[in-house]
Formats: structure tokens, sequence, C-alpha cells
């Protein structure tokens, strides 16, 4: 099936690319469902450790109250000997002391047992919530797969025929395999080597601290403890970063504006030796959710595509809102580029063109070799 020698259709490559595509994505999907189980068996085996910490803090309580009771009983025994010493032996007045000084020294190490059990007890709660979100977030990204495949299988089965005008649809297709493919390797690379490591290890050393405890002391405990609290924070970043790359949940709360300032600053603090510069003027306008999203994936491309590929010193972002549309200015003092010189960049500019075509937008691009770039985008307000 030919239209010409020059523009020739191959319906089976175009199954054939269709076919790897669903593939990588159910792929993708299995992935993220194995790493979201893998994450609820953690999130039980915290919840049983938390039991039996709350079990033994009960125990560690009474002791404490029942020490207490003691202690206090101890003292007014020993006030009573001390103010009536000559009715007692020197004995019994060493014995009164003794038995208030240990038991004083009891209750000060079951207090200081229960202050680290209370401790352990609020931060594995911290950490059952803060898992418990992220496997809600990845059962949420499962589902949202799941609907991308009931798309691209019942609605897309016919692309050919829309295929057969788009000049670099074969070559288009393989980028968006191997960017997707490339995407999942990331992403399950980042939780196995970030979190699913850091949440192993703190399992491990949360298992060493009451040996710890027993056999060095509290001082040794308590270092032990400190830095299982660090460890547990480098994870929690980790996750909500990898949360923040899938998608920017700022956006829906406080919208376009807040998340950029965000990202951008991120970004600086990922590549030392940028300067990003970040405008918005006139009043910002919330949009609905997928005009934000897709003006933050825009912005995002083009800062990247600068990182990745300018070596800039310098990136400015500027939003300006009008009463009709919002402009977007991108620009950076990089090495630019050819336009008409065919590169791995030319998909991402294909990409923000289709993204900005289905906002009913326009994309404009000002750049040359040694001169950097410039990347303007016109976005019309929805029912304006």
């Amino acid at each position: 099936m030919y239209l010409d020698e020059k523009n020739k259709i191959d319906f089976q490559s175009i199954d054939f690319i269709f076919n790897r595509m669903i593939e990588s994505i159910t792929s993708s999907k299995n992935d993220i469902y194995v790493i979201c189980e893998q994450s609820r068996r953690t999130y039980e085996e915290m919840k049983i450790e938390l039991e039996w910490i709350k079990q033994k803090l009960k125990v560690i309580i009474s002791n404490s109250d029942s020490l207490a009771r003691q202690t206090q009983l101890a003292k007014h025994r020993l006030v009573e000997v001390s103010k009536n010493f000559e009715k007692y032996s020197e004995q019994q007045i060493r014995e009164a002391y003794e038995m208030a000084h240990n038991l004083q020294m009891k209750l000060s190490l079951s207090e200081t047992e229960e202050k680290i059990l209370r401790e352990k007890r609020d931060d594995l709660e911290r950490r059952l919530k803060s898992l418990y979100d992220t496997i809600q977030r990845a059962d949420h990204i499962v589902n949202q797969v799941n609907v991308v495949l009931n798309y691209l299988t019942s609605d897309l089965k016919n692309v050919g025929a829309a295929l057969e005008e788009a000049k670099l649809k074969h070559e288009f297709g393989i980028k968006i395999i191997a960017a997707q493919e490339e995407e999942r390797k990331k992403l399950s690379r980042e939780i196995h080597d970030g979190p699913a490591q850091m949440m192993a290890n703190v399992l491990m050393r949360a298992d060493l601290i009451e040996k710890i405890y027993r056999d060095r002391g509290i001082e040794e405990a308590m270092k032990e403890i400190s830095e299982l609290k660090s460890s547990v924070r480098a994870a929690l970043s980790e996750v909500r970063r990898i949360i923040y790359d899938l998608r920017p949940m700022a956006l829906d709360d406080l919208g376009i504006v807040p998340t950029l300032k965000k990202y951008l600053s991120t970004v600086m603090d990922y590549n030392k030796g940028i300067d990003i510069h970040f405008q918005s003027y006139n009043s910002e306008t919330r949009l609905p959710s997928n005009y934000e999203v897709a003006i933050f994936r825009l912005v995002q491309e083009c800062v990247n595509n600068a990182v990745k590929h300018a070596n800039p010193t310098e990136i400015w972002v500027r939003l300006e809102w009008s009463k009709s549309h919002l402009n977007v200015i991108v620009k950076d003092n990089g090495r630019g580029f050819n336009l008409d010189e065919k590169r791995e960049q030319s998909f991402g500019i294909i990409g923000m063109r289709e993204r900005v075509e289905i906002l009913d937008g326009s994309m404009e691009i000002k750049t040359k070799i040694g001169s950097g770039t410039i990347v303007m985008f016109k976005i019309p307000y929805p029912n304006k």
C-alpha cells in the first residue's frame, strides 16, 4: 500500500509501531502495579510494627506510673527519716536513701524509653500516612494508564488514515515509544534506587534500635534514631519529587504561576550555574486544569531543551495575561540552533506544536546559532 515512492505508507510498520506502543504502555502499567504491591506489603509490615510499639508503649506507661508512685512514697519515707534521724539507725537511713535513688533512676530510664517509643510511634504514623498517599497516587496512575490503553485499543485502531498526511509519522512514532520506554525505566529506577532502598534501610535500622539500646545504651540508640529520621525525611523528599515530576499537584491548588515558580526554582537547584528569571504580568487568570497542565508542560519542555542542549547561563520565563489570551515567552542565552536542521530536539518541537494546536493557540521560535533561543506561545482563553 503506497501513495507514491516518495511518500509511501507502510501500514504493516504502522501496526507494528502501534502494537509496540501498546505493549510498552502495558509493561509500564505492570511495573507500576508491582511497585504499588511492594509498597502495600511495606505498609502492612509497618502497621504491624506500629501495633507492636503501641502495645509496648502501654506496658512502659503502666510501669512508669507504678514507678512514679513508688518513687513518691520512697521520697516521703526519706524525708521522714531525714527529719527524725535520731529515731532511725544509720543502716535504715542508708536504705531509705538507696531505695529512693534506685527508684528515681528506674523511673528516669522508664520515662526515657517511653519518650523514645512515643517518638518512634509518631514517626511511624507519619511514614504510614506518606506511604498510604504514595499507594493512592500509584493506584491513580494505574487507572489513568488503563484509560489510555482503552482509548488506544478502542479508538485509535484506524490511526493509519490520519497518519497518511504526516511526513514524520514513522520517526515520530518510534520516538514516542523510545521516550515512553525511557521514562518508564527512569521512574522504575528512581523508585528502586531511591524510596524503595531507603524504606528497606529504615525497616532494617528500626529493628536494630532496640538491640543497640540494650547493648550500647540510650545515647547510641538516640544517635541511631536521629539518623533514622534523616533517612525517612530523605525518602519522603524523594517520593514527593517523583510524584511532582509525574503531575505537579500544586497546579490544582495554587495555579500555574506558583507552580512554575517552584518548578523553576527546583531546576536552578539541580543545575548550578544557570539563573532562571520568572515574571508574570497583570493578574493571573485561573484556567481549566487541562489548559494549566498544557502550559506547564510547554514551559517545562522549553526549559528542559535549553538546559539539555543549549548550555545557557540564564533563562527567562515570562507570562503576560491579557483580556483574551495568555502570552508565554521562554528565552535563553544559550548556543541556539538551526531551525531547518533535523535533530533530536525537533521531536520536542513537534510535541509542543501539537499541544498548542489542541488549545487553538500559536507558537513561534526565534533562534540562530550563537544567539540563544526565544520560544513564544499565544494561548487563547477558553470561550473567549
